[in-house]
């Protein structure tokens, strides 16, 4: 009975005691970022702290089917209408669809167009890296369009953040997450005083890697070190890609398709070399994403990727945006002379 009781005693200072580390912990635990929630990492660590441009919200309106002068069809870094603030500001009417939404570009998809009352002169196709070889293979096998009508797609959008705190945390979550999210950073306290220390591996599809001239190039605490999907492939995109643009282009008879392939951030930060991009600019004049991020290294642009994320930053995007602004802007003159 005595050592019943001591064992009882023994079990309730453990769990006490575990509970008190994650509920001391759990505000540590509030993420901003997708790479620190999947990898429960801190956000004092690796939380952006360079403030951002402010967009005039009235520059992400979306303009209804039938007046837009430009269609955008994307995935999560065209959602938000972010980069294509700098398209509105010089008097564009755009219309963003996903491709959750569009499904792909169908051999109807024209006759399918014009039948929803779209008159304009351009169409955006914007896909990420890690997703393009499919969004395009997709796009080419589908036959007939089947329109997914989502509420969200003219539902108001919002500027992003200028600035955020990173100690700004809250007792909302689990306090396991606070917990884990301990042992993680008390695990990379550890690893990273390495001196040979280059990247880790973490759960949920996270890699950890030390960035040369990080420091230059990020704005959080830990600015050598930086989250990455582990998932985003070092080597080249497979070919078929280019080929398939071919063939999509010619669906779009009438108007003017301009791609819009957006590097992986692993991509541009580890893997730069790749030649996809000079491809596609130069058998379609698509505008090279890869390049002008290099370029924009090259000038020490801080944040372009947070580190603590998988999307750019607002000045990202609108360096997405002056490039797909100059696209439209060059094409013109041939659309004129049509």
């Amino acid at each position: 009975m005595k050592y019943a009781k001591r064992f009882s005693i023994l079990v309730f200072v453990a769990l006490l005691g575990y509970g008190a580390m994650g509920f001391y912990f759990l505000p540590k635990a509030t993420f901003q970022g997708e790479l620190t929630r999947m990898a429960l990492l801190p956000e004092t660590l690796f939380g952006w702290t360079k403030e951002q441009p402010l967009l005039d919200v009235h520059l992400m309106e979306q303009a209804a089917m039938q007046e837009a002068d430009v269609l955008v069809i994307g995935d999560s870094f065209s959602e938000d209408r972010i980069w294509q603030t700098k398209l509105t500001h010089q008097g564009y009417k755009v219309r963003t669809e996903t491709w959750n939404s569009m499904r792909g570009i169908c051999a109807d998809f024209m006759p399918w167009l014009r039948g929803q009352g779209f008159h304009g002169r351009f169409i955006v196709l914007e896909s990420i890296e890690r997703n393009l070889v499919n969004d395009l293979g997709k796009s080419v096998a589908c036959k007939q369009m089947q329109y997914h009508p989502n509420a969200q797609t003219d539902a108001p959008r919002y500027p992003p953040a200028v600035s955020f705190d990173v100690y700004g945390g809250n007792y909302a979550g689990k306090l396991s997450t606070g917990f884990r999210t301990l042992l993680h950073t008390f695990e990379y306290e550890r690893r990273s005083q390495s001196h040979d220390f280059s990247l880790w591996t973490l759960p949920n599809d996270v890699t950890m890697a030390r960035v040369k001239n990080g420091c230059e190039l990020f704005s959080h605490a830990r600015c050598n070190d930086v989250l990455f999907l582990s998932y985003d492939l070092p080597g080249e995109v497979d070919n078929s890609a280019l080929d398939n643009i071919a063939r999509l282009n010619a669906r779009m008879e009438g108007i003017i398709p301009i791609w819009m392939f957006v590097p992986n951030k692993s991509t541009v930060y580890r893997y730069p070399d790749k030649q996809y991009w000079n491809e596609a600019e130069r058998r379609y004049g698509a505008p090279n994403l890869l390049r002008m991020m290099q370029r924009a290294l090259d000038d020490r642009m801080v944040d372009l990727f947070p580190a603590n994320g998988t999307h750019v930053s607002t000045s990202g995007y609108l360096m997405m945006g002056e490039e797909m602004l100059k696209a439209l802007q060059k094409a013109e003159p041939s659309q004129q002379l049509r």
